[in-house]
């Protein structure tokens, strides 16, 4: 291969590999090419991640050492997103009845959410978490994607037991959203006690389900590691829960007045 050919075949291992590291003899091995010639070729695409705010290539020596690919987003690039996202959930079209919002389209719109994913995958990959939990099933989407981003599993919080998953515990938490009990389920087999978690979720209102999520996972003796959350209501200002990163406010949905007003947290950074 020649020197273009390989950075690009580099760029691409790495980008599709999010946080996980390569040795160079990986490189070495699948390029046919000397250490020497891989560590300018990494050099080559660290510049090229950097010059176009990709992500960050890092680099550590030692025989444990390598190379990974940490995405990352640009403070302007999540005031753009954020912006974007308020005009978007801004439009009183978006109401429906009982004073809810539409937002599915949104939450599922892959590209976008991947976009919002780098942003929480940015603000909590120092925290180590082992893995990334969600209940279902809005939250689904932001929840793998950061998952992927960050190279950690994914475990999903189901309202209702299945069969497949073999033996569960459940809980009843009041969701605030919905002004009632509900129940969530996890399999017994999906935690590793003792663990970090990472939640994240598409909205919160008084963090009833959020607060759910913690008391299930304290049954297996997990640790909650950071929250972060697509939308959260301004109201009730005393929520259930009080560490929570949210990308976007939520302050008005008035639907008599077709009014709904959708506001950036300036702490996100």
């Amino acid at each position: 291969m020649k020197k273009t050919q390989r950075v690009g075949a580099i760029v691409k291992i790495l980008s599709d590999s999010p946080n996980r590291t390569f040795s160079l003899n990986y490189f070495c091995d699948k390029l046919g090419a000397a250490k020497s010639s891989i560590s300018e070729d990494i050099k080559t695409a660290k510049s090229i991640f950097a010059e176009m705010e990709l992500g960050i290539v890092e680099t550590s020596p030692g025989a444990g050492g390598g190379v990974t690919f940490v995405p990352h987003i640009s403070d302007a690039a999540i005031r753009e997103l954020q912006d974007e996202l308020c005009t978007k959930l801004s439009d009183p079209s978006r109401l429906v009845g009982g004073g809810f919002l539409y937002t599915s389209d949104v939450m599922f719109d892959a590209t976008l959410i991947k976009r919002v994913a780098t942003v929480f995958a940015r603000k909590f990959r120092d925290e180590n978490a082992d893995f990334v939990t969600t209940i279902e099933t809005k939250g689904i989407p932001v929840a793998v994607m950061t998952a992927y981003l960050l190279n950690i599993p994914l475990v999903v919080i189901r309202r209702e037991s299945k069969i497949s998953e073999g033996s569960t515990i459940s809980i009843n938490y009041f969701s605030g959203s919905y002004d009632r009990i509900q129940k969530m389920s996890i399999s017994k087999r999906a935690l590793v006690p003792g663990s970090k978690a990472l939640i994240i979720d598409d909205f919160m209102r008084g963090g009833g389900s959020i607060k759910g999520i913690t008391e299930i996972l304290s049954e297996f003796d997990v640790t909650v590691a950071g929250t972060g959350v697509v939308l959260a209501g301004v109201e009730p200002k005393k929520k259930k829960i009080s560490d929570f990163i949210p990308l976007l406010y939520i302050d008005t949905i008035d639907t008599d007045e077709k009014k709904v007003k959708v506001f950036p947290n300036s702490q996100i950074f």
